[in-house]
C-alpha cells in the first residue's frame, strides 16, 4: 500500500519542469503553423508572452534545438528549422534505409519488455486523433519510431538514426493537417494501422515482414510530403531508387 510520501514524491517526479512546459507550449505553436519554418524564436518576447524569466525559456529553445525543430544560427538567435527539398528527401531515404536495417534486428532480439512498450505506445496513440493531440501525438510517434530501432541494441546505429529522424520534418506534416483538418482522422488511423502491422510483425519475430511493413509506412511519408508539402515526386522517387537499387 502507498504511503502518502510516497504518493507525494511519485507526483514530484511526474511534474514537468517549467522549461518542459514552456517546451510543449512552443512545440504546438510550431506544429499549428503560428511559427513556420525559418522563423524565428525571441527568447525575451516569449518570456513577455508566456509570464515568466528568461531562464527557463532558454532552456526550452535548447530542448527545441536538440529534438529537431529549430536551429541555433551563432550570433543571431534560434529559428523554427527550414530545410530545402533535397534535405528533406535526404532525410526521408536515410529513414527508409536506417529504420528497415533497425527494426529488422529488433525483430530478432527483441525481449517481451521492449514488446509490451511498443504496444502500451500503440494504445496511447489510438485515441489521439484531435487537433489538441497533435502535440502529443507527434511526440509519441517519434518515441514510437526510436522504440523500433533501439529494442535491437546496435548503439551507433540508434545514435545515426535519431540524427537522421530529427532531420525529418514531420512537425511541418502535422502543420498541414492543422489547415486541412479534414485529412487528420484518416491520415492518423491509416498511421495506426501501419504501426501497428510493424509491432505485430515484431512480435511473432518476423524480420522480413516487420521490414516490408515498415517500408510501405516509410513511403507513405514519402506520398505526404508529394501531396502535404509539394515535394517534386521525380527527385524523391530518384533518390529513393538510389537507395533501393544498391540495397
Amino acid at each position: 500500500m502507498k504511503t502518502q510520501e510516497t504518493i507525494d514524491n511519485t507526483y514530484l517526479l511526474e511534474r514537468k519542469s517549467l522549461k518542459e512546459d514552456i517546451f510543449d507550449v512552443l512545440h504546438k505553436w510550431i506544429i499549428s503553423g503560428k511559427y513556420p519554418p525559418g522563423e524565428w524564436l525571441r527568447q525575451e518576447e516569449i518570456s513577455s508572452q508566456l509570464g515568466v524569466s528568461q531562464t527557463p525559456v532558454r532552456e526550452a529553445l535548447d530542448l527545441l534545438v536538440s529534438s529537431g525543430l529549430a536551429e541555433r544560427i551563432p550570433y543571431r538567435g534560434v529559428r523554427v528549422l527550414k530545410l530545402t527539398m533535397e534535405e528533406i528527401v535526404d532525410s526521408y531515404v536515410m529513414r527508409l534505409l536506417l529504420e528497415s536495417k533497425g527494426v529488422a534486428i529488433t525483430a530478432q532480439v527483441r525481449s517481451d519488455l521492449q514488446l509490451k512498450k511498443l504496444y502500451d505506445m500503440l494504445e496511447k496513440t489510438e485515441e489521439l486523433m484531435t487537433l489538441n493531440d497533435m502535440s502529443v501525438q507527434m511526440q509519441l510517434n517519434r518515441e514510437f519510431h526510436h522504440a523500433l530501432v533501439a529494442g535491437g541494441g546496435n548503439s551507433l546505429l540508434i545514435k545515426v538514426y535519431d540524427m537522421v529522424s530529427h532531420q525529418f520534418p514531420d512537425w511541418m506534416l502535422y502543420e498541414y493537417m492543422f489547415r486541412f483538418p479534414e485529412l487528420l482522422q484518416p491520415s492518423l488511423t491509416n498511421e495506426f494501422k501501419e504501426h501497428k502491422a510493424i509491432v505485430d510483425a515484431i512480435s511473432i519475430q518476423d524480420p522480413d515482414m516487420a521490414v516490408k511493413c515498415v517500408v510501405t509506412h516509410i513511403k507513405n511519408l514519402g506520398n505526404e510530403l508529394i501531396s502535404f508539402l509539394g515535394i517534386p515526386e521525380s527527385l524523391l522517387k530518384e533518390k529513393e531508387n538510389l537507395l533501393i537499387s544498391h540495397m
